[in-house]
């Protein structure tokens, strides 16, 4: 199990496969590296190399009480390319990960060939989620109920209570679709960290920053997204940016998971045309 010690002290554990053009594997919250090992590293290790990590508080990484902010986990990603001994790499971040590329790209433009960035959500855009109407609220109670559980009135736009509820869900992915999952590391996440505000952290990547990410970016999200709203602001504001809307599917955000063939074919497509 290969970790690498970062300049903190912290240990972030990763894998690496393939050769080729660098490619890295950025996951979101409450996910590990196991999201891009089911099917786009098999997909894609013929040409590049890759290398995926447990963000700090996820899979076999370390768990500290703080630092869980975007520009957190950028300095965190910068240390593990030093040490990896990683240039210039293809950023591919989803969710959570892909707001992490995006601060990477901003703080490190010389150490970025490009970013691909699915279904990002960005904390500066946060005020687009804090309206209890904001159209996510419904797709994530909609996914909860056609689990088999209820969302009262009242918890509809509370992210901490509906995170805690999506961990009771059975796995949805992979060799073990439906099993049980084991919601302990991530419940430890949420009571043990500060997870949960700084996931909302402004930082270095404010809106009027925006248009200054120097490096080529590609906007992945599905259509029908509930955050094509952060698409469309992303599309107007980057300098260098293209869009990529990938057809509707039944859980909407989870384009690695749940169409991993698409994804892996737009990686490959977007590395050439550089």
């Amino acid at each position: 199990m290969p970790k690498v010690v970062l300049k903190n002290g912290l240990r972030l554990h990763y894998q690496q496969t393939g050769e080729g053009p660098p490619l890295v594997l950025i996951h979101g919250l409450t996910g590990n590296l196991a999201v891009w090992h089911l099917k786009i590293v098999p997909l894609l290790c013929d040409s590049f190399r890759i290398v995926s990590y447990d963000l700090r508080g996820h899979g076999y990484s370390d768990m500290p009480a703080t630092g869980y902010s975007a520009d957190d986990m950028a300095d965190d990603l910068a240390d593990l390319m030093d040490a990896l001994g990683i240039e210039r790499p293809l950023l591919v971040g989803h969710s959570y990960g892909a707001d992490i590329a995006l601060y990477y790209a901003a703080q490190y433009p010389e150490r970025v060939e490009q970013v691909i960035a699915i279904e990002g959500a960005l904390p500066a855009m946060v005020h687009q989620r804090n309206r209890d109407d904001w159209e996510g609220w419904d797709h994530w109670v909609d996914m909860l109920e056609r689990s088999g559980r209820t969302v009262s009135r009242d918890r509809r736009s509370d992210v901490e209570y509906l995170l805690r509820v999506s961990l009771t869900l059975p796995k949805k992915w992979g060799p073990l679709n439906g099993l049980p999952r084991n919601p302990k590391p991530f419940l430890r996440l949420l009571d043990e960290t500060t997870v949960v505000e700084d996931y909302e952290h402004v930082g270095s990547l404010s809106l009027d920053r925006i248009p200054f990410v120097d490096v080529p970016v590609v906007l992945m999200y599905a259509e029908g997204s509930a955050f094509l709203g952060t698409h469309d602001y992303l599309l107007e504001h980057l300098p260098d940016v293209r869009s990529i809307l990938l057809p509707a599917t039944q859980w909407g955000h989870f384009g690695p998971l749940e169409q991993p063939d698409i994804v892996a074919e737009h990686i490959s497509t977007t590395a050439a045309l550089r």
